[in-house]
């Protein structure tokens, strides 16, 4: 199992995990933020478990460009 988390208060914006992993990251239009797509909300934790692991390169890639490091992904 692949499990995406998102700490989305922290985002800054910048759109990085967007371009690199657009199926999983979209940014909202209501406050500019990243949006983990298919996610589930624990106290501003935002997480995506898929059994799907083809997601995990262009999630990898996320995590290395986000800037202010509030991407993490790990399999279990």
């Amino acid at each position: 199992m692949v499990v995406v988390t998102l700490q989305r208060d922290k985002c800054i914006g910048c759109n990085y995990c967007v371009e690199m992993a657009p199926a999983q990251f979209q940014m909202s239009k209501k406050d500019g933020k990243s949006v983990l797509l298919k996610s589930v909300n624990a106290k501003g934790f935002f997480t995506l478990k898929s059994t799907d692991y083809s997601i995990t390169e262009n999630c990898e890639l996320a995590v290395k460009a986000c800037p202010v490091n509030i991407i993490t992904i790990k399999e279990t």
